[in-house]
């Protein structure tokens, strides 16, 4: 089977060489030719443009940053859908928002191509092992017909409804995370305002009921204060939380901790920290707010605290 991706990032690159390992052939695309160099070595067509994609391909997978990018792929001056293909299908494995699936399941079907809407979750090191997670959302006839495809790239396959749906659990997916790294960062800052050692810290939280078991693998990174790309950069995490906050608006749905967290990963970009890791949310608070750990023997004398420099409100942090 002909097959075409679309968006060879952190993630995608690694999805579309597990494809690649199972003797399908590709045609690939992506913004930075670059890098495809691997998968072309290995075999891989090199398509000019979605277009000239879709054109080769007899399904079209999309694994792209935000549901722009995936709209200009798709719809744009030299999109996919401009060119279908008698019975092409189109799986898009990015992370959007519900109700921009739910338009693309149209605006393919308008055009005679099918969709299946199946973000994935998982690290890079999942994704080169294929062990991701995908929440697909469409007919399960399309799902079942190209779960293979699926499952060379990742072990769980979990179908969630029609369409939109996928995307829906991915919404709640990734509004926990980052609310959850957030709430943790914040808890590591009181803990040591308090005079509690990090390394207490993390003893006493990671493993136990207050914290996500995805916090753990954010220790060393938290510890050695080296926050480079990796994973998950926090400008992404962030568009998700913006996705999340806008799926709430669109349902009626009240997300106060969401939205707080949007913005607090807003001021991080804001601040140079986007292209890092999503942990690094921890540095840019702590950083902000100068915490220092208290003398252990002002822990319990109240006068001391209040005299302490962190005692006291610094307007400039409002």
């Amino acid at each position: 089977m002909k097959l075409g991706f679309i968006g060879l990032g952190i993630m995608g690159s690694r999805m579309a060489a597990n494809l690649q390992k199972h003797g399908h052939s590709l045609v690939v695309f992506n913004r930075t030719r670059e890098k495809a160099e691997r998968l072309l070595s290995e075999g891989a067509k090199w398509a000019e443009s979605p277009a000239a994609l879709a054109l080769q391909a007899e399904v079209i997978f999309t694994m792209l940053a935000h549901p722009d990018a995936v709209e200009e792929a798709a719809r744009g001056e030299d999109g996919f859908l401009r060119y279908p293909q008698p019975g092409q299908m189109w799986i898009d494995c990015s992370t959007v928002n519900p109700s921009f699936s739910r338009k693309m399941t149209v605006k393919a079907k308008a055009r005679g191509v099918g969709y299946l809407g199946s973000p994935v979750t998982g690290s890079k090191g999942q994704a080169e092992l294929a062990k991701l997670t995908f929440w697909a959302g469409g007919e399960t006839s399309d799902l079942e017909r190209y779960r293979p495809l699926l499952e060379c790239m990742g072990n769980r396959i979990i179908y969630c409804g029609g369409p939109g749906m996928g995307a829906s659990l991915k919404m709640v997916m990734n509004q926990l995370l980052g609310t959850a790294m957030a709430a943790f960062a914040e808890g590591l800052i009181l803990g040591e305002s308090l005079g509690l050692s990090r390394e207490l810290l993390f003893e006493a939280i990671l493993g136990g009921p207050g914290a996500a078991p995805f916090l753990a693998s954010k220790r060393e990174r938290i510890e050695s204060g080296s926050y480079e790309p990796a994973d998950f950069p926090l400008r992404w995490l962030q568009k998700d939380l913006h996705l999340a906050a806008v799926s709430a608006y669109e349902t009626g749905a009240a997300m106060p901790l969401t939205n707080a967290a949007k913005e607090v990963y807003c001021l991080a970009i804001r601040n140079g920290r986007g292209s890092e890791d999503f942990s690094a949310i921890y540095d840019f608070l702590a950083r902000s707010q100068d915490v220092h750990p208290m003398e252990n023997e002002h822990h319990n004398d109240p006068e001391a605290f209040s005299s302490h420099p962190r005692g006291a409100i610094d307007s400039h942090h409002l």
